[in-house]
């Protein structure tokens, strides 16, 4: 339910806004969005797994508290987002 961490760095290089970023909203929304696809799958055979979906739950609160953020301050950057992400919102 985790993610490798070839797989995050991966990600914190190709949503970075600059060189060194790793805090930025578009790596957070990413790697969030990684581990709920992970979480989502692994419900997929364990349906009875609650103390891991409120896990998710709590993933996907948190991603969409930065999603709001990024929409307020830049809605361009927001619609990029998410369409980079494949998010429906």
């Amino acid at each position: 339910m985790s993610i490798t961490p070839e797989r995050k760095a991966a990600l914190i290089k190709d949503y970075a806004t600059k060189s060194g970023d790793t805090g930025s909203p578009e790596v957070q929304v990413a790697i969030l969005t990684t581990r709920i696809a992970n979480l989502t799958e692994h419900f997929k055979t364990h349906v009875k797994d609650n103390h891991s979906r409120r896990g998710l739950l709590k993933l996907v609160s948190l991603r969409r508290q930065l999603l709001d953020y990024v929409k307020k301050n830049d809605e361009a950057r927001y619609k990029s987002l998410i369409e980079r992400l494949g998010i429906r919102r």
